[in-house]
């Protein structure tokens, strides 16, 4: 079975994240840059289906050249090869995005499964592998946290509420996926060897242009504890002995 999993460059988690002085762009010039956790889940699935199937995972990035280094590190995991789609102006827009890989996904063999992360690192909007499957008319199950092959359909487990649901769909399938699914394996020094300088097939794309427009970005507010002092000495007893009350440690 062939399995393509749809990545992003995003910003390594815990980075400080910069703003340009105009605050419509992400300063990048320090930053470090990862594929998201979900995804990182996305690529273990997808080598562990082609080694017990015997067949291929690829793995594909929409992007400038610098996004290369995420397909080498999905490969250094155990990917079999990669595409990049050169279409930069589809960055942070989803409908663009999701255009050009289903235009990408178009030229190239066909897949049985694609997987994509649930949500992007980054963004979050979580809509491209809807979008994708819309697009190519395949069923998608979303929020996935297992995946099972059987006889020409796969058996997607998704967690709701205090339960589970259990979804089952022909092949080929979209399936968008959730940290969790399984424990993602550490690349080894063969695979990075491997992936350095296994060559990465580059499409051309010119992706319509999305409805999304940015304005601006803005940090999240710190949130900042503030220090009371109850009082000093004896006088602050009382007090102490409230907020141990409120607590649930003391009965008065």
């Amino acid at each position: 079975m062939d399995v393509l999993v749809c990545v992003k460059r995003v910003p390594a988690v815990g980075a400080e994240i910069l703003l340009t002085a105009d605050g419509t762009a992400v300063d990048t010039r320090h930053l470090g840059f990862t594929i998201g956790p979900h995804e990182e889940c996305a690529v273990e699935e997808a080598v562990r289906i082609a080694e017990r199937t015997g067949g291929a995972a690829g793995v594909l990035t929409v992007g400038a050249p610098e996004t290369e280094e995420q397909l080498r590190y999905a490969m250094s995991m155990g990917a079999d090869h990669a595409v990049r789609v050169d279409a930069p102006g589809a960055d942070g827009d989803p409908q663009a995005t999701a255009a050009a890989i289903t235009g990408a996904l178009r030229d190239l063999p066909p897949y049985d499964l694609v997987l994509f992360g649930a949500a992007s690192a980054d963004a979050g909007h979580a809509q491209v592998g809807v979008r994708v499957a819309c697009a190519l008319r395949r069923p998608v199950v979303g929020g996935v946290k297992g995946i099972e092959l059987d006889d020409g359909c796969v058996r997607l487990r998704r967690e709701v509420g205090d339960g589970v649901e259990v979804h089952e769909a022909p092949l080929p399938a979209v399936v968008t996926v959730l940290e969790g699914l399984n424990l993602p394996r550490y690349p080894t020094i063969k695979g990075r060897l491997r992936a350095k300088k296994a060559p990465i097939r580059v499409l051309p794309a010119a992706p319509a242009a999305g409805d999304l427009r940015l304005r601006r970005l803005r940090h999240r507010p710190e949130a900042r504890a503030a220090t009371i002092v109850l009082g000093r000495g004896a006088d602050a007893a009382p007090a102490v002995v409230d907020v141990l009350t409120d607590l649930g440690m003391v009965r008065r």
